[in-house]
């Protein structure tokens, strides 16, 4: 898939929490075929993510930029985040350089030490540099961000948070855009370990469809959200996943995040931004704890978020 020019008047900021339940509301409130069609196309959506959990909890959110309209099933459940928090990092070290912060080339120390178990831009920069004979490799915050959204590195991710003032510095910029349920307490890879009844590192699948629309549709610039954009459609590591299930004409760019080990259940997450034919935007937030314990998920696993897909694609 290719990326489709911009369209301005695509990315109306019309998805503020409370302007999307006053419109949904009202939609209702006026009763009608089409408020009814609307009910009932949502109530087939929630049915139909409640039969993909099987044993797990699937959490999704859809969302319309059009209107705000916002549907989906276990909306306001907290699930962990893994690294789709990783889209809104790499969006708060774009919006400091563009107004007026530290400047994307900016160069940070990579060392050895700095490495985690997934790093593989980093990896290779300190390799690299070691080959040389140096102790540690430089990489800009472009790089860095750039990495963190599109392969997933967690050194890159870790490096960022420090450098921006760490997971509470993460959290204001969510309060700042609007978002009262997103926290981030940890760096990797302690911030995966969301035991039961922990709130810690965690979000709802709505809380995180309206940043992504906010930061989209207008709250960050216009050059921010476009690289922030081209960076989520170059993202790899969601291809198997929503991505997989969304028909092949329509754009998308996505962030996953994925948990297990541990003696921790496997966790499955996808935050997409859709850009189907001759339509608004669409955004999706699926979090999947699958209720089994392992490492990694499996192809099976990952087919029910494809299957989220499919499910965007049909419905109205």
């Amino acid at each position: 898939m290719h990326p489709t020019p911009l369209d301005r008047r695509t990315f109306v900021l019309a998805v503020a929490g409370a302007v999307a339940a006053a419109a949904l509301a009202s939609c209702r409130a006026a009763g009608g075929g089409a408020s009814g069609a609307i009910d009932a196309a949502a109530a087939d959506f929630e049915r139909e993510l409640a039969r993909l959990e099987g044993g797990g909890r699937l959490g999704v959110a859809l969302l319309d930029t059009a209107d705000g309209t916002l549907r989906g099933h276990r909306l306001d459940e907290r699930f962990a985040m893994c690294s789709t928090f990783k889209l809104a990092l790499a969006a708060l070290v774009l919006e400091r350089a563009a107004t007026g912060g530290r400047p994307l080339d900016t160069r940070l120390r990579v060392a050895a030490s700095d490495l985690q178990s997934h790093a593989p831009v980093t990896r290779a920069a300190v390799e690299e540099a070691q080959a040389r004979g140096e102790e540690a490799a430089q990489l800009s915050l472009e790089q860095l961000a750039h990495a963190a959204q599109t392969t997933s590195d967690n050194g890159a991710a870790n490096l960022l948070l420090r450098d921006v003032g760490g997971p509470a510095a993460f959290t204001a910029f969510c309060r700042a855009h609007g978002d009262a349920t997103t926290r981030l307490d940890r760096y990797e890879p302690e911030m995966n370990v969301v035991r039961v009844g922990d709130v810690r590192d965690t979000t709802t699948p709505r809380a995180m469809a309206q940043l992504v629309a906010r930061l989209l549709g207008g709250g960050l610039a216009p050059a921010v959200r476009r690289t922030l954009r081209d960076w989520m459609i170059a993202t790899t590591t969601g291809l198997d996943r929503v991505r997989r299930g969304l028909p092949p004409d329509w754009v998308a760019g996505d962030k996953t995040g994925t948990g297990g080990g541990d003696g921790m259940t496997v966790l499955c997450n996808d935050v997409v931004w859709i850009e189907p034919p001759g339509r608004a935007p669409l955004v999706v937030a699926a979090y999947y704890d699958t209720g089994v314990v392992g490492d990694w998920p499996s192809d099976e696993m990952q087919g029910v978020l494809a299957e989220v897909g499919r499910l965007v694609a049909r419905t109205p």
